[in-house]
């Protein structure tokens, strides 16, 4: 039987994802987000106004969107309660946040060069998308208390890299979902993929269908 419910949070179970950014002095930030999803080769995500990722991705106009699986689970812990915002946002600090300049280190994860962007990539994720920003637009904005502190950023994903341990036997460009564990946050607790519970009948199309005409060709 439902009841109403009021829950401070609706986080009902999406990606962790690593952002990798510059800081103005050409440093790498790195911070993991779980709002977000994808159509075609464009992302949305949801993000404070006052993140330094969203800083820098404002002001550089490009990021790396580096997707954990679930051996990096402590990584992204290591990485949770930490800011490159000098000084820590009052919000962040009231839950515990403190300032971290250098991520990678924090992390434990390594940085590698990207192609099309300067932030860089993160080695351990077997996903790692290079990304644009399109447009950003305020959350909220109708609701005094909340306008200008959240935003969408639209991004073009512009190159993707996987790693081969997930690629469907046979093919380049196709990602194995029985191989692929990616790291997920719910009700702010950290989750992995179960068993596939029962094919689904949209497997039967087939995949390049979907496929955008933003969507780049890569020469052999």
């Amino acid at each position: 039987m439902h009841q109403v419910s009021d829950p401070s949070i609706l986080y009902f179970g999406t990606p962790v994802v690593l952002i990798s950014t510059l800081n103005e002095d050409e440093s790498p930030n790195l911070a993991p987000i779980s709002s977000i999803f994808w159509l075609g080769w464009r992302c949305t995500i949801g993000i404070s106004a006052f993140s330094k990722t969203t800083e820098n991705i404002l002001r550089n106009g490009e990021a790396v969107l580096n997707l954990p699986s679930v051996h990096e689970a402590e990584a992204v812990n290591r990485l949770a309660l930490t800011t490159g915002s000098d000084p820590v946002p009052e919000g962040k600090r009231q839950k515990g946040y403190r300032h971290e300049k250098f991520k990678f280190e924090t992390s434990g994860l390594t940085p590698v060069a990207s192609h099309l962007v300067r932030p860089p990539r993160v080695s351990e994720c077997p996903v790692q998308m290079e990304v644009s920003l399109a447009t950003s637009h305020g959350i909220a904005d109708d609701h005094p208390q909340i306008r200008g502190k959240l935003l969408t950023l639209e991004l073009k994903v512009m190159r993707v890299h996987l790693d081969e341990s997930i690629l469907m036997d046979g093919y380049a460009n196709r990602v194995d979902p029985v191989k692929w564990r990616p790291l997920i946050m719910s009700f702010q607790e950290l989750f992995g993929l179960g068993e596939k519970v029962q094919k689904s009948k949209l497997a039967g199309i087939e995949e390049h269908l979907y496929r955008s005409p933003e969507t780049p060709v890569l020469r052999q």
